[in-house]
């Protein structure tokens, strides 16, 4: 029969951590409740609420193509405004799409309705679903990533 040991449970100092912190967020959350602290607005509703227009702004479509390309299209002029061969480096531009394209098919909706890009005054980038409602703040991606989304305004990325 072996001995019994404890050797092997975490030190007491890292659960009293641990426990302390716990804690800690448990009281925060609390205050910040009972004073009613309103939560910080997201950037759209901040926009909304100061009845903001964007400086530029464009409706686009992206369709897959079957050789794997995809193309963005102006939905409001017809023209094409881009295309994504396989293997280019635009592997933003690809994810953002895919999680949009996602939310729409559990929703039932295809790729007909048009996503509008929006350049703001304050230099901010945000690609909202015109069906769904959601907005994503590119700028919040870094330089390079929201530069992949900019070229695409009319004006490109001088804007």
């Amino acid at each position: 029969m072996t001995a019994h040991s404890h050797a092997d449970m975490l030190p007491r100092g890292t659960l009293v951590t641990a426990g302390a912190l716990v804690l800690f967020a448990l009281t925060i959350t609390s205050a910040m409740r009972i004073a009613h602290v309103p939560p910080a607005a997201s950037p759209a509703a901040m926009r909304d609420a100061q009845h903001m227009v964007p400086v530029e702004s464009r409706n686009l479509r992206f369709i897959d193509r079957a050789d794997g390309a995809v193309v963005i299209q102006d939905a409001d002029k017809g023209d094409n405004a881009s295309i994504i061969e396989p293997g280019q480096r635009t592997g933003f531009i690809r994810g953002v799409m895919r999680g949009l394209a996602r939310e729409r098919r559990m929703r039932g909706i295809g790729d007909g309705p048009p996503f509008n890009l929006s350049l703001w005054r304050d230099g901010e980038l945000s690609l909202t679903d015109t069906v769904t409602g959601r907005s994503i703040e590119l700028t919040a991606f870094g330089s390079t990533n929201r530069a992949a989304f900019l070229v695409l305004l009319p004006k490109g990325p001088t804007a």
